[in-house]
């Protein structure tokens, strides 16, 4: 289903040389094959394009590499240091630099031709951590080098994001690449803190780092040899790159319905969090061990991917955007159960029912690629992923620092009742912005 960019935005739908050539059209008989659902297509057939294959294969390699690489990160650093505080600030400082790339650079996703942008972006993760591989090298600099690639991920993420329209259209198999992403996300996390940790029985915290920017360096490959050469969104003269960024941003948020959609994307993530970063303390209470806080931690990641899914497979373009508004609301509701501090079996049950709450980002992804202008998309997606980032650091934060004076369980299910109502709030601001027959459906 190609959607236009819909009423109120603030350029045009094609802005660029060049532009319908590189976006296909779903049209019976292309590479998307048979369609799946009313006006959908299959997962399979999204896999059928070959650039598709090439950002997936990438993806998966970098992503279980920076999972490994992580744990690497903060196992050296607490050897080092021996300081609980320097390693958990490794995981800190893979998140708050998103909101100074997203502001800052989000132009560069459109400035640039996008390959070049993938390749250059992966080429410097793995310099910066090629970097930390070097004997001797200061806990400064390895934080100071950690926060580079967080800077440039929103850039890297959003790039790609816009490059998937151009790869498989801006219908159905746009919507199904984007919940592939996410899939294999979720599942290199399962993955690869598993892999990692067997990895680092057998090697030095250096020597999994060192594969760790072998992976990123192949995934340059991958995409520098996979994918296409296409010309940049925006035309020559965009002024000054910081200035092209803001004034991207205002824009963007300028546009009713854009502000109410990216709202959509950061509420309910940003409450969900907030009982997961609560596991330890609340696992550490039902004197539960690390096995237990393990099986915890892996229950929403395991219901997110089920649901995406299963909806993905079987719900076409409409099924999925009549779901997305209920689904969004409802996905905080099962953090209400912490208020009779559930046993383990059920505290896992919540997690993973949470978890399917993922499955909202199906309709969502279809109302922003319809409500984004071309020329804006790649800044659009790339603020849209730092502001995903820093509202979920945000509510993690938040949690944790309730819970030093309020009970976990109480923090828990309060987070999931206010959730419920912010997101409600959000929902109904959305769908005040559907208007005319070029709004998708809702």
């Amino acid at each position: 289903m190609a959607t236009p960019s819909g009423p109120g935005t603030t350029g045009p739908a094609e802005s660029r040389p060049d532009a319908h050539a590189s976006r296909p059209e779903l049209v019976p008989g292309d590479d998307l094959g048979p369609s799946r659902g009313p006006g959908g297509v299959g997962y399979g057939a999204v896999f059928a394009v070959r650039e598709f294959r090439a950002v997936f294969a990438a993806h998966l390699v970098s992503m279980l590499g920076e999972v490994v690489g992580q744990l690497a990160l903060s196992v050296l650093v607490y050897r080092l240091t021996g300081s609980p505080l320097l390693s958990a600030l490794t995981f800190a400082t893979s998140m708050l630099p998103y909101v100074i790339g997203g502001a800052l650079l989000s132009s560069v996703a459109d400035r640039f031709p996008a390959r070049r942008v993938l390749v250059v972006c992966d080429l410097v993760h793995a310099g910066c951590v090629a970097a930390m591989v070097v004997p001797g090298m200061p806990v400064a600099a390895l934080l100071a080098l950690r926060c580079v690639p967080a800077a440039i991920s929103p850039v890297f993420s959003g790039t790609r994001s816009a490059t998937l329209g151009d790869i498989l259209g801006e219908g159905d198999a746009f919507v199904l690449g984007r919940s592939v992403i996410r899939i294999t996300a979720q599942t290199a996390q399962l993955a690869g803190f598993g892999v990692g940790g067997l990895l680092l029985a057998a090697v030095s915290p250096r020597a999994a780092l060192a594969l760790t920017a072998a992976a990123l360096a192949g995934s340059a490959l991958v995409l520098r040899f996979g994918t296409r050469r296409r010309p940049a969104r925006q035309v020559a003269g965009g002024g000054a790159l910081l200035g092209d960024s803001l004034s991207g941003m205002r824009r963007l948020f300028a546009d009713r319905r854009i502000r109410a959609l990216m709202l959509l994307s950061w509420v309910p993530p940003m409450f969900v969090v907030m009982p997961e970063a609560l596991l330890t303390p609340y696992s550490d209470g039902l004197r539960l061990g690390s096995v237990g806080l393990g099986l915890l931690m892996c229950g929403m990641p395991v219901g997110a991917i089920a649901s995406e899914v299963l909806v993905g497979s079987l719900l076409g373009p409409r099924a999925r955007a009549r779901l997305t508004l209920p689904v969004g609301v409802l996905a905080m509701l099962p953090a209400l159960g912490y208020a009779v501090r559930p046993s383990f079996g059920w505290a896992l049950a919540l997690q993973m029912l949470t978890g399917c709450g993922i499955a909202y980002s199906l309709g969502l992804d279809q109302w922003f690629l319809a409500a984004v202008p071309d020329e804006l998309r790649g800044r659009a997606m790339t603020v849209l992923t730092a502001g995903l980032m820093t509202a979920q650091g945000l509510g993690m934060a938040v949690s944790g620092a309730v819970a030093e004076f309020v009970p976990v369980h109480v923090v828990a299910a309060t987070a999931g009742g206010c959730g419920a109502l912010c997101s409600l709030l959000v929902a109904l601001e959305v769908r005040r912005t559907v208007s005319g027959p070029a709004r998708p459906e809702v």
